[in-house]
């Protein structure tokens, strides 16, 4: 789902390609129905983390457009490492995406490791980087300097800001339509999924099994409603709402994301020994608010206005990694006027292709669904939630702004139906911002085989794997045997386990050392925290 514009831009590598025809290798390729996909030419990887793991990295080869299998192709970008168990005890490929949409997958083949029990080392872990993203052929990038220090204020609080904020969102919209070329119009969900088969085919699989976080969880969804009899276990961490896309499932997450804001100020406020902000959550959301207003005539450094200090605290309504990061900063320019910590939590723009994440984000979510083209709902509905729930609403609208005039003809969404498919675990914390809890409830429901773990009462988005033994050593035991916890009647979770906790800013405690060099910094990283 949604990440902030700064991180976004800055977690990206990708470059980009001119499309064109991809000469293919002459290797065996795999025989299945539909599109055939050559063979992938396994090598070594680039990327330190997968060639300490002994990892194989290599190409998909497919139709830029599934409707002219036999024009031009593309390269989607994939890494493997294989399954250490015993090849009696094998259980398959398992696929992994980070969400975003535009998030780069290839590093996540290392997730398995993290698994309790051993039960990740029964799999051959597969990442891959999304049509469009990062290492594949080509990759979208607009304007490396979009997310520029010193934007206009968020809150179009003038006609002249409001005009101002649309034409920037036209004008990228624009750059994007130039970059992408035919690519533009084949960035939907639906045309991943189309990889995601094709994937399967070139590993020569029947079925395979998933693990996709935020927007991976859709991506999830779709492909099991299209090719329910190729699901095997399907792993749904942080659930969209297939109800919600996308308009209004951003208008969801501007309501949680101002309620999470409350729970960071509190705890800053619990912790004023050490950030010295004030002894409440309403002093210290005062002090908040006050400094945004008065960044906008004098930003920190000359770089860091309000949008930027807006962005910078955005990851603490995601998540409560990198809580103490954020608040330090906060108190670092309110106590001292330290500028420092504030630039170091949002990078400097302008690398080119560095915005990969965010083009591709709109590429899809703004061609899976029609959004409104009238401003004057945009404006009903913005101001209408902002006058209540003011942290985000304005940053979300202008965010997703450039799908007003994006250049590709949008689709309809699929219907998801998932009564065909086999157990699904879904996990989902109470109150996710980013993919709201009620699309876990809602999803639960069109999957009747499916199961719900809720951490009850956390704030943490797509968190699974972090050390929390009830909620991992469940997906444990569904990866290595199948076996998920009995499901209750009616819309609800059917497991309740504790939430990530939040962090103790006076000592490092022994989950923060373990979750802070294991995978899922990966998945963080994908999906935009720092």
């Amino acid at each position: 789902m949604r990440k902030i514009l700064a991180a976004t831009i800055a977690a990206s590598v990708g470059l980009l390609i001119g499309a064109g025809t991809i000469p293919v290798a002459a290797s065996a390729t795999v025989k299945t129905g539909g599109y055939t996909p050559p063979a992938i030419d396994w090598g070594t990887c680039t990327r330190p983390s997968l060639q300490a793991r002994g990892a194989q990295c290599g190409f998909l080869v497919v139709p830029l457009d599934y409707a002219k299998p036999n024009g031009t192709k593309i390269k989607v970008a994939v890494s493997r490492i294989k399954h250490k168990s015993a090849d009696s005890a094998y259980q398959g490929v398992m696929l992994v995406n980070p969400g975003g949409p535009g998030g780069s997958g290839l590093g996540l083949a290392v997730l398995g490791e993290y698994v309790p029990n051993g039960a990740g080392e029964f799999y051959d872990w597969i990442g891959f980087d999304p049509r469009g993203v990062g290492s594949s052929v080509p990759a979208l990038a607009c304007d490396p300097n979009y997310a520029g220090y010193n934007r206009p204020f968020y809150v179009p609080v003038t006609r002249q800001l409001e005009k101002t904020w649309l034409n920037k969102a036209k004008g990228y919209a624009k750059a994007c339509d130039t970059a992408g070329g035919a690519l533009l119009d084949h960035l939907k969900t639906t045309d991943s999924v189309a990889d995601m088969e094709s994937l399967r085919k070139a590993l020569g699989q029947s079925k395979i099994n998933y693990y996709g976080f935020s927007y991976g969880t859709y991506l999830g969804q779709v492909y099991a409603t299209q090719h329910p009899d190729r699901v095997r276990r399907f792993v749904f961490d942080g659930v969209v709402n297939p109800e919600r896309v996308w308009y209004d499932a951003n208008l969801d997450q501007d309501i949680q994301f101002d309620k999470n804001m409350d729970v960071f100020f509190g705890w800053v406020a619990k912790n004023d020994a050490t950030y010295h902000l004030g002894t409440t959550a309403k002093v210290v959301k005062q002090k908040y608010y006050a400094t945004l207003y008065s960044l906008i005539k004098n930003p920190a450094a000359g770089k860091i206005g309000p949008d930027e200090w807006n962005d910078i605290f955005v990851s603490a309504g995601y998540y409560v990694f990198g809580w103490e990061d954020v608040a330090s900063a906060f108190a670092a320019w309110v106590n001292d006027k330290d500028p420092a910590p504030l630039l170091s939590q949002y990078a400097e723009p302008g690398t080119p292709g560095s915005d990969n994440n965010y083009a591709v984000y709109l590429g899809v979510q703004c061609t899976d669904t029609q959004w409104p083209t009238n401003w004057s709902k945009w404006q009903r509905d913005n101001w209408k939630i902002h006058s209540k729930y003011p942290f985000i609403t304005w940053n979300n609208a202008w965010y997703n702004a450039p799908c007003i005039n994006w250049g590709a003809k949008a689709g309809k969404p699929v219907d998801i139906n998932g009564k065909k498919v086999p157990p699904v675990l879904l996990i989902a914390e109470t109150n996710d911002a980013a993919t709201p809890y009620s699309g876990a409830i809602e999803v639960r429901k069109r999957f009747p085989r499916s199961v719900l773990i809720e951490g009850v009462g956390g704030t943490t988005h797509s968190g699974s794997l972090s050390g929390i033994a009830c909620t991992d050593d469940t997906i444990a035991a569904y990866l290595a045997t199948g076996e998920l916890p009995d499901r209750v009647r009616g819309n609800r979770s059917d497991k309740q386990c504790d939430p990530i906790p939040q962090p103790d800013p006076a000592a490092v405690s022994a989950f923060s050392a373990k979750t802070a060099d294991n995978a899922r910094a990966e998945v963080r990283d994908a999906i935009g925290v720092r």
